[in-house]
Order: structure tokens, then sequence, then C-alpha cells
């Protein structure tokens, strides 16, 4: 069935002040059967917010865009780094727009990073209804005007900083939305989108060191698969490929 893209455009914008998570209320539409394609969640503060693999994302309230936009994927189940890539580039295509100033680059899998310092985040959630892809939360916190970070976020950054003035933040949203909206509905094959994905992709033909519980190493970052790998060449010129969770990215080295 074809997507009615303007439909899904038209959706409402939920925006309010303090919520534990956007995500968590997306999912509590969801599991209560009110949600729709392009309907977003969009908030001043989150005093929950969730990064990958548990941890928190902190935001200055008022300085971030926190959202999270429910989509319906048009990919199979076994597509889901795909439409992962899709949102990613999505947002990069937007931000490297705003500024000459911002280098825009995806860190494996998908963290925004500019001028070689962390932005934002993505953070997507799925609700699988039998063997249905009944919903994808796409998750984004993004760094808009902060002008400082604490000591303890040395790679930190945000647009104001990258870009030397400030932004919008309800015009920003709405111009990502509208690209994650798009993109997602368009289903660009899986071929095209991680071409553009591996094109932002964050040091790319350059080496970067891993860890793990016991060692650190160093190895030429080549590209991301469709399945999520990340492919590198290690010191010994063995290509080895790393899933999401099995390595650490040692930031600085």
């Amino acid at each position: 069935m074809p997507v009615n893209l303007q439909a899904i455009l038209d959706a409402p914008i939920i925006q309010l002040d303090t919520i534990d998570s956007s995500n968590n209320y997306a999912m509590r539409l969801a599991d209560a059967d009110t949600a729709q394609a392009g309907l977003t969640i969009v908030a001043v503060s989150q005093t929950q917010g969730k990064g990958q693999r548990g941890h928190n994302w902190a935001d200055n309230p008022g300085d971030s865009l926190l959202m999270s936009i429910i989509t319906h994927p048009q990919h199979g189940l076994d597509r889901q780094f795909v439409f992962s890539a899709t949102v990613a580039v999505a947002i990069a295509n937007v931000l490297q727009k705003l500024s000459e100033q911002c280098d825009v680059r995806i860190k494996w899998p998908n963290d925004i990073i500019i001028n070689d310092k962390k932005a934002g985040g993505i953070l997507i959630e799925n609700i699988i209804r039998g063997n249905n892809w009944a919903y994808a939360i796409v998750g984004l916190g993004l760094n808009v005007n902060q002008h400082r970070f604490p000591d303890e976020l040395p790679n930190a950054t945000s647009l104001h900083l990258a870009a030397g003035r400030r932004f919008d933040i309800d015009e920003l949203m709405n111009k990502l939305r509208t690209e994650v909206l798009t993109l997602t509905a368009q289903l660009p094959s899986a071929d095209e989108i991680m071409q553009q994905y591996n094109d932002y992709l964050y040091r790319r033909e350059a080496f970067q060191t891993f860890g793990n519980n016991a060692d650190e190493w160093l190895a030429e970052i080549l590209h991301v698969a469709a399945d999520g790998k990340l492919h590198v060449r290690l010191a010994d010129g063995t290509i080895a490929g790393y899933t999401h969770g099995s390595v650490e990215w040692v930031w600085g080295r």
C-alpha cells in the first residue's frame, strides 16, 4: 500500500515541558493503541532521558532538542539497521546544511558528531507484534544552544559552539522531523542508504582505538554493512566485523 506522506507529516506534535523520556511517552501511546505514524513528542526537559545501552542522556533544559517520532517502517524486520541508517542520514542531511562551520558525521552506529565532538544521539526502539514491525520510535537528543559543557564531558559539543550562533529549536525540530519522515517513507534501497551512511561515517579510512575489558588496539575503519557490522582492518591486515556492544570506542586515541 502506498504511503500517504502528507497524512504522516500532518500527524500531531505533542509539546511537553517535562517528561521522564519522550521515547517512554511514545511507547505508552503505542501500548494504548493511540499511536500513529508521524506523531511526534517534543520535551523541553527529560528526567530519565535514554541513550544507547542503558546510558542516560543528560540535557540542559531549553537548550536541547529532545524528541521522539513514531514511524511505521516500510522495511522488513531483517532490515532494522538499514532503517536506523536511513534515520541517521536524514538527520545528518539537515544538520550539514545549517552552517559551513559544521562538519557533520555519523559515529557508528548512530551518534551525531560535529567537528570531531558528539552533538547528539539517536535511540530507536521497536514495537514488534507477531511478525509485524508495527512501529519504530525514533528518539533524538541533540545539543543545540549549549555554550559550555562540564569538564567531565570533553568530547561534547553543540550546534551553537560549532556554528557560532544560536538556533531556533522549534524550526530545527520541524526540519528534522520532515526529513526523517520523508526519507523513511521513500524506502530507499539498502545499497543506496548504506552508501550515504558510509559517506558520513566518522573516521572512515582512519585508525581508531577500540577496546574491551582486557585490551585496547588500533584498527582502520573501513565501512558499515547493511547488517550493522562495522568492518575494520587490523594491524596484521585481517578484516574484522564488530557488532554494536562488542567493542568500546576509545575517544582521543
